[in-house]
């Protein structure tokens, strides 16, 4: 028997109202703002095959009750995995203590969040012979690329994760999330050394996408070709040049560079090189931002976030203008803003804060093909490997993982070891042509922060960017 999402954590775990109301007071006891509790269990299974050989196989199952008490600016947090009646009461009791004030709430009736329908949740329980069967694909069709290609290593994780949120103020939302992910990454070597490539992709969808959308032969082959380009790649030139941006994945630089810094607890905290610039003018009028958790299927999307709060598509930066900070609950009151269903966390042992869903540019106007003839002389950066970006004042450093020169015009020679080196705001206002060839990422980004870990996407069109600094060895 199929047991819907609201009735799960009763069905299966005698999760009662009246279990919650009295949680809830007793989260409360010591005086406090708001009290919620965050429901979780999550099952998952893992395949890995290295060298043609299954390396690990594993599945499993975890489950466990997060809550938390606001007192002011104060958080008590406290989480068990056990749902026994008299540990989730120690636990609301222990976050109550924790945030002790003379604050006082009284408990308010429940009432269910309406949702989105963003991913399916029937066909959850695929056997596993057929998650086995796409990392062999994947496996042979790697090896088939090339006879350079030398080592192949191939994976599918999937999990379904459902969650009930409860809280004082009333909220009380549930949602089931399937999400999977197949990797694939490949060693080739000849007489000039060795390189890598990487691809992967999935997010919130059934098994059935990777036989008819996005196959385990596309990503081996495409991880194959990363790696035999390598091999030819010549070091990347240093100095300032212009800088165009492929479409999709590098779109990871506006997550990081912009992204974190437009989250509301940063700009609260006076973190972010965006504090205090709501309203005012950040960026090259052609340069529009959003964060969208309301696409369907994708990996960063969600029907509701952590904290009950169904999720929205956010402009952040519109024409140029700052316009909004993703906010969660507590940023939101503290600041004075209007939620945009960002309050999300790791798990059940982790408190939620403003975190990025699907943060992407959107499309402008020019023609991809005009954007790389107006280069002279600049490169051009399909994929990234990794980064890292200081919040306080947006700069960074990325790593191209496939980049190549422009030269008049025209695309040439494939480089490596190319680093785009700069900061957010300023390499914003150094955009000078966005494409209108939007294209978001296959659905791989995990985004980090403060030790936790959410799934994301990213993207964005071709752009241009008149001045980067490119670190490389090369001339």
């Amino acid at each position: 028997m199929t047991v819907s999402k609201t009735e799960y954590f009763r069905e299966r775990m005698g999760v009662t109202n009246g279990l919650l109301e009295r949680c809830l007071q007793a989260a409360l006891s010591a005086g406090g703002d708001f009290a919620e509790l965050y429901f979780e269990s999550v099952t998952s299974t893992s395949i890995g095959v290295d060298e043609g050989i299954v390396k690990s196989a594993s599945q499993g199952m975890s489950v466990g009750c997060g809550i938390r008490v606001l007192s002011g600016e104060r958080t008590g947090f406290s989480y068990t995995d056990d749902l026994t009646e008299a540990k989730l009461l120690h636990a609301a009791k222990t976050a109550a203590l924790i945030a002790s004030g003379p604050s006082k709430v009284q408990v308010q009736g429940f009432v269910e969040t309406e949702v989105h329908a963003l991913y399916p949740i029937t066909g959850l329980d695929t056997e596993i012979a057929q998650k086995l069967d796409l990392v062999q694909r994947a496996d042979r069709t790697a090896r088939a690329y090339d006879s350079r290609v030398t080592q192949v290593r191939a994976s599918f994780s999937d999990e379904v994760r459902r969650i009930l949120i409860v809280a004082s103020d009333g909220t009380y939302a549930s949602d089931v999330q399937p999400l999977s992910r197949l990797n694939v990454g490949v060693l080739a070597k000849d007489d000039s050394g060795s390189a890598r490539g990487t691809s992967g992709g999935g997010g919130r969808v059934q098994i059935s996408y990777y036989n008819e959308q996005k196959t385990p032969e596309f990503f081996a082959a495409e991880a194959a070709r990363q790696a035999i380009l390598q091999l030819t790649a010549t070091e990347a030139p240093a100095g300032e040049m212009e800088v165009v941006l492929g479409p999709g994945w590098p779109g990871v630089l506006i997550h990081e560079a912009v992204g974190h810094g437009l989250e509301a607890d940063f700009n609260r905290k006076k973190q972010s090189a965006f504090a205090g610039l709501l309203g005012q003018k950040v960026a090259n009028e052609k340069v529009t931002v959003v964060d969208n958790g309301t696409i369907a299927g994708r990996r960063g999307s969600i029907n509701v976030d952590d904290e009950g709060a169904p999720t929205k598509d956010t402009v952040l930066i519109e024409k140029g203008v700052l316009r909004r900070y993703m906010s969660d609950k507590l940023s939101a009151k503290l600041m004075g803003l209007p939620g945009t269903g960002s309050g999300r966390r790791e798990s059940y042992q982790h408190f939620p804060m403003p975190r990025m869903t699907n943060t992407y540019m959107l499309a402008g106007e020019d023609e991809p093909a005009d954007i790389l003839r107006s280069v002279k002389k600049g490169l051009y950066a399909v994929n990234f490997s990794g980064g890292s970006v200081d919040i306080t004042n947006g700069k960074f450093v990325f790593a191209a993982s496939e980049a190549y020169l422009i030269e008049d015009g025209k695309i040439t020679a494939p480089v490596k070891g190319a680093m785009l080196v700069g900061d957010g705001p300023t390499a914003l206002n150094h955009v000078s042509m966005v494409g209108h060839d939007l294209a978001l990422d296959e659905g791989i980004g995990t985004c980090g922060k403060k030790g936790q870990g959410v799934p994301v996407g990213v993207g964005m069109p071709t752009i241009k960017l008149d001045r980067m600094t490119v670190g490389g060895t090369g001339r």
